[in-house]
């Protein structure tokens, strides 16, 4: 039988670490501590080839469960729709009133953070509602 497996979440950016920390709060994630030798990342940055600074950043769930988010910046800016997406889960267990005013709490915070609402999805008979957004850099993603 196979094993599961680890893996991280990788976003392509400008500003990794506007991103990360966008994330963080979006998710409950933190950045992890640096790495040895190092008292913050900022002197881990600065002791990296001037081309390298800034070039990426990570953060973590507390709890050890979710996936490490990976921000590596890139040269070029996003031009089309992501093909993969996280689904942030607001909702899970909710229907109908209920779901809806958890959806619209959550988007407001986010919004509050830079994030952008797109549109509602309404319940279809098959699937509740979503809220599709945008992160800071345009990523889109899912309140669901």
């Amino acid at each position: 039988m196979a094993s599961v497996k680890q893996f991280q979440v990788t976003f392509d950016c400008a500003e990794p670490e506007r991103v990360a920390r966008f994330w963080c709060e979006v998710l409950g994630y933190v950045v992890p501590p640096p790495p040895e030798g190092f008292a913050t990342w900022d002197d881990f940055d600065r002791s990296l080839p001037p081309e390298r600074q800034g070039s990426a950043f990570a953060c973590i769930d507390p709890s050890g469960v979710g996936p490490r988010l990976y921000f590596q910046r890139v040269p070029e800016g996003k031009v089309v729709k992501n093909r993969v997406h996280l689904d942030v889960r607001v909702g899970a267990g909710l229907v109908g009133e209920e779901r809806l005013a958890r959806l619209e709490d959550e988007c407001a915070r986010l919004v509050a953070l830079g994030a952008v609402r797109v549109r509602l999805l309404p319940a279809d008979g098959v699937d509740e509602s979503c809220i599709v957004m945008r992160d800071i850099e345009g990523n889109e993603f899912d309140l669901d």
